[in-house]
């Protein structure tokens, strides 16, 4: 058997294997385009071409693919394979530095926001070469970006490195004004937790909303749910034990540094979490870990869901996004050090990032936005829909400190100044997590806690990077020019300190008194996607991404178009299903339980018509109320769906979906869960909430 070292990375063109077949001027090349984003020369990528070839096919691979993330939230591939005809009825296996770096695959039928026009079909890829290519199912897998025929970005690779190079840039011209000369490069690092479920095939091939949705539409609550915190890092059930074994082989031949597993909180959910790593790369391992987590589960008669609300009633899925700034010489600029200047270095990429998330409160609400995490901010598992970052009390007294001008702790004998007084050591974890809060720092890294578990995680590093360099190009931009350096820096603090400190909140997030305290101190609270969406658009974020080259404005357009196209849809096709299983499937299977009970009535009283039948007169009295209701009340979601012949607009459309189709939904649900719990379980059609929760042993 092969140990996790012999496999890991084995699946993977990294670092070893190219040092090991690539010329070393050609390996160097490579490093730097990896390293500081310098382009690679057409004959070094031949000379890679061939090299990643010969290595792919002694793995097995017969084809190779341009492995892209265009804006549908997963990856897309088209394969080719490495044969080339020589005549004679001979091939050869062939791959040029030209089909490495660029490909065209078909770009019509992928969303773009209106970036082209219908007919125009052509799209290209083009080779990342910061992120290593890999083989999967017998295809060498080289990861790409994605632009449409007139150079706008289609995808969501394209955006994150051009943040990744704009928090390179301002990132260094900080670090230079504390005398680090030795710095060539700086990167952000990302460790994702992802949550999931997992739940039998058999249960989920049985219900429609799951098939067609992700979630279920329908569904009374079980006697038992997660109340008992019995599933919370539990003893991990042995078919479960196996999916995760298989799927942690998997990911390691793929180079995925998967680190921790446990149950979750709701029953049959369930939590993975890799090592960090470099932002770009972080993000392809997500997509590829959702990927093979959903079919690995089959291989194991289960069905993974990614679905941010799967289950009313229970715990949905989040995914925290474990979010850092480092340097070549492995710096942390968020470890605050010992020694002056390096605290005030920490403090001012502390600084930064609190001015960000303050400036950027809409963006970073719009970048997690969805229907289906709609369902969960807010929730009592997730944080709320109102942007705060949560600092602890130590850190927190320091920056009171810093902005009054007061001693620190009772040995500080003179007034606080950044850079003469040694910032005491800050270790981790100083203080409590604080789960409630959606930016939550957590010792030397950040906790973006409001991504929905299905979504990719570059959008929301895409606001994070360039909000932060915005910060950093004001900072550098006021100090590069200061006379006298250390009196500049401290008063930046301060004013930074001073003008945002209403985003720091170390309370609980969960409370209504949380509510109306952030209303009273300005920010901001967008409930849904069509409440935030429209900001994209905001003067200042639009000057934001075209500042720092992220985004032109028309494809900031194109992405909020997406965004409340995508949520319109999702509840257009929700709303489908419950009425395909409305009108098909209940309604039928309670009217056909009702008849039964009350010929089991008429031929009790014909037995003995002296008998009670008040237990049947009764259930019939209130399945027939409840299925009158429920015909109305499908019949009121109809109505509201004929409405949207009327709404053009994509915005209008969005609204008119929040406002008049989902509350519609959500008044058929309730009364057909009531109708769930009076049916008899032999006719009710689909699996129960217990059934599908309890059926993985």
């Amino acid at each position: 058997m092969n140990t996790v070292t012999e496999i890991f990375g084995s699946m993977v063109f990294n670092d070893s294997v190219m040092r090991e077949r690539l010329p070393k001027d050609v390996f160097r090349q490579v490093q730097r385009s990896m390293n500081e984003g310098r382009r690679l020369d057409s004959a070094a990528a031949a000379v890679v071409a061939n090299a990643m070839k010969d290595w792919a096919i002694e793995k097995g691979a017969t084809h190779f693919t341009h492995w892209f993330q265009p804006m549908t939230g997963i990856t897309a591939e088209k394969h080719d394979s490495f044969l080339a005809p020589v005549g004679g009825g001979k091939v050869i296996m062939e791959f040029s530095g030209k089909e490495l770096i660029q490909g065209e695959p078909d770009a019509s039928s992928f969303p773009s926001g209106g970036l082209r026009a219908t007919f125009e079909a052509r799209g290209y890829t083009t080779w990342d070469p910061t992120s290593y290519a890999f083989i999967k199912d017998g295809v060498l897998c080289i990861p790409t970006a994605f632009c449409s025929y007139g150079g706008e970005a289609l995808d969501k690779k394209t955006p994150l490195l051009r943040s990744m190079e704009a928090i390179q840039r301002e990132g260094l011209r900080v670090l230079k004004l504390f005398g680090n000369e030795d710095v060539h490069y700086v990167k952000t690092t990302v460790g994702p937790e992802q949550e999931y479920f997992l739940i039998d095939q058999g249960v989920y091939e049985r219900r429609k909303d799951l098939i067609y949705t992700g979630r279920t539409l329908f569904g009374a609550r079980p006697p038992k749910g997660q109340e008992l915190d019995d599933h919370y890092f539990g003893a991990i059930k042995p078919r479960v034990r196996e999916f995760m074994q298989d799927l942690d082989e998997e990911l390691w031949k793929l180079g995925v540094m998967a680190k921790t597993e446990h149950n979750e909180a709701a029953p049959a959910q369930h939590e993975l979490a890799p090592v960090f790593t470099t932002t770009n790369i972080a993000a392809d391992h997500n997509q590829l870990t959702m990927e093979l987590m959903q079919r690995i589960a089959r291989k194991h008669g289960m069905v993974c869901l990614l679905h941010e609300k799967p289950f009313a009633g229970v715990n949905g899925s989040g995914k925290h996004n474990n979010w850092s700034i480092t340097t070549d010489t492995g710096v942390n600029v968020f470890e605050p050090g010992e020694t002056p200047a390096e605290n005030a270095q920490f403090l001012l990429f502390l600084c930064a990032v609190i001015q960000a998330v303050d400036d950027y409160q809409d963006l970073m609400r719009i970048c997690v936005a969805s229907a289906g995490n709609d369902h969960r901010l807010g929730a009592a598992e997730a944080p709320p829909a109102i942007v705060s970052i949560f600092l602890g009390d130590e850190l927190n007294a320091i920056l009171d400190a810093i902005e009054k001008g007061a001693p620190y702790g009772s040995r500080e004998k003179e007034l606080f100044k950044v850079g003469v007084h040694v910032l005491p050591k800050f270790p981790k974890d100083t203080t409590d997590r604080n789960r409630t809060s959606p930016f939550a720092f957590t010792g030397n890294k950040f906790e973006f806690r409001m991504l929905g578990a299905s979504q990719s995680i570059s959008g929301p590093n895409v606001v994070l990077n360039t909000a932060v360099a915005e910060s950093l190009r004001q900072y550098a931009d006021r100090l590069e020019d200061a006379e006298d350096f250390d009196t500049a820096l401290h008063d930046l603090i301060r004013e930074v300190i001073r003008s945002h400190r209403r985003i720091i909140f170390n309370g609980n997030g969960y409370g209504e008194e949380w509510t109306r305290e952030a209303e009273r101190r300005g920010l901001s609270n967008y409930p849904s996607t069509p409440d935030c969406t429209p900001y994209y658009l905001a003067p200042k974020n639009v000057a934001l991404f075209t500042r720092h080259r992220i985004y032109s404005e028309a494809e900031l357009k194109a992405r909020c178009e997406m965004k409340l196209d995508g949520y319109s849809k999702v509840l257009h096709i929700e709303a489908l299903t419950m009425m395909d299983m409305l009108w098909k499937d209940i309604l039928p299977a309670v009217s056909a339980c009702t008849a039964e009970l009350a010929r089991a009535a008429n031929e009790k009283k014909t037995l003995a018509g002296a008998v009670d039948v008040s237990y049947e007169t009764r259930i019939v009295n209130e399945l027939s109320n409840l299925t009158a209701s429920a015909a109305i009340h499908g019949r009121a979601l109809e109505t509201a769906m004929e409405g949207l012949k009327n709404q053009h607009e994509s915005l209008a459309v969005a609204r008119y979906y929040r406002d008049r189709v989902f509350p519609a939904m959500q008044s058929l649900r309730a009364v057909v869960d009531e109708m769930e719990l009076r049916c008899g379980a032999k006719y009710w059609p689909y699996p129960s909430y217990g059934e599908i929760l309890f059926s993985v042993k």
